[in-house]
């Protein structure tokens, strides 16, 4: 029996299909699937009835598409999931070797080097003047720019193009030549004002993404004054978390009255007239983790956006396993505000006045401002960084 069992020929373990060839497999499935229902969808004939045959026949041309709807519908869920199980088990496997869950292969083999944070200055064509005033105040310039890239931080003004860019249009030329002159300014191939704020965001975050590679990406607008050196502190006490998203929380009234600026045309979503918006940082000034900014530049094109950018920012990050970081110094007031804060050894890292939802006149008030609450006051320098 030994001799007979030793004769048995050896039985090789079954081969494992590639994942990719499961997957092309499925594809090809599908399709000849549809290729044969179109083939021999049978048709029911009423000769004596040509309104009911032509009747019957559309209803059967109706549940085509429908079983073939819910057919990709399940094949794109499925494909989702096999995304989602893929980034968890890339996660996994970054985690195991020591580094950050956001670190992906193709970042590993871009080498590009890793920023403390990218900060986009939200910017408007007509708002030239409220440039200059950040220019002359809490934004370096020039060399000091650059040094401040070296230590890891970036900043740009953040604009998209006109609604029909060509190289006469006067807008394009104006902010084209005005990046010449300064170099600060990150254009968006998104039609200024098209979407709104929501979608400007969405297209700052993709652009950013691709472009540098960076621990954190900050929203701010173009009339608030920013310390940077405080502001990177801030970010840096939340560096090794993957999932994070710091501002000042609040949560506003739902306006349901189409008079007002502030209307929320999906107040019903809401519940009753009356009902507050869930927690969400105010539009001033806002950051999240580069893993938060990949999902929302991933995932932008089926990503609700409501009236307000805030609310819809908030809203993209609900459902997620996120910390939300509320820093009250992200929204201090303008003098004498800022200055007391300061003295009682709270430095503000963001000022503007909240009932303007920004500095008032922040062309006129932007040096004063900086005078009074910069964080390097009797130093040399733009910040201390």
């Amino acid at each position: 029996m030994m001799a007979a069992a030793a004769l048995r020929p050896h039985k090789a373990p079954p081969a494992r299909v590639p994942t990719r060839w499961v997957a092309a497999l499925c594809a090809a499935c599908f399709l000849l699937g549809v290729c044969v229902v179109n083939r021999y969808w049978p048709v029911p004939e009423h000769p004596g009835c040509p309104d009911k045959a032509s009747s019957d026949h559309s209803r059967a041309a109706l549940n085509q598409v429908s079983q073939t709807r819910e057919v990709i519908m399940a094949l794109d869920k499925t494909i989702s999931d096999i995304e989602m199980r893929l980034a968890a088990a890339r996660a996994a496997q970054a985690m195991s070797q020591g580094m950050s869950p956001s670190d992906s292969e193709g970042d590993q083999g871009s080498m590009r080097h890793r920023m403390s944070f990218v900060m986009g200055v939200f910017t408007t064509f007509a708002n030239r003047k409220r440039r200059d005033s950040i220019r002359q105040t809490w934004m370096p310039q020039g060399d000091q720019l650059r040094r401040l890239e070296e230590k890891g931080a970036v900043i740009r003004f953040v604009i998209g193009r006109s609604e029909n860019p060509n190289p006469d249009n006067d807008l394009d030329r104006a902010i084209d030549a005005e990046d010449k002159e300064y170099n600060d300014i990150l254009r968006l191939n998104h039609v200024e004002g098209y979407g709104g704020l929501p979608m400007k965001i969405q297209m700052f975050l993709s652009t950013a993404l691709t472009t540098w590679d960076a621990d954190f990406y900050v929203k701010v607008d173009d009339n608030v004054h920013v310390n940077i050196g405080i502001t990177r502190l801030i970010l840096a006490r939340h560096r090794m978390k993957p999932r994070v998203y710091i501002g000042c929380m609040k949560s506003g009234p739902v306006v349901a009255k189409n008079d007002s600026k502030y209307y929320e045309p999906d107040h019903w979503k809401f519940g009753t007239e009356g009902n507050n918006y869930f927690r969400h940082a105010t539009r001033q000034l806002y950051a999240v983790t580069r893993d938060l900014a990949t999902y929302i530049s991933a995932n932008r094109h089926i990503l609700h956006k409501y009236s307000n950018e805030d609310v819809s920012f908030g809203s993209w990050l609900i459902g997620l396993e996120v910390e939300h970081v509320d820093e009250r110094s992200l929204c201090c007031g303008t003098p004498p505000d800022c200055e007391w804060k300061a003295q009682a050894g709270n430095p503000c890292a963001a000022s503007f006045d909240w009932n303007c939802t920004g500095i008032c006149n922040p062309v006129e008030r932007m040096a004063e401002v900086h005078r009074r609450c910069w964080e390097g006051r009797g130093a040399e320098g733009h910040a201390q960084f």
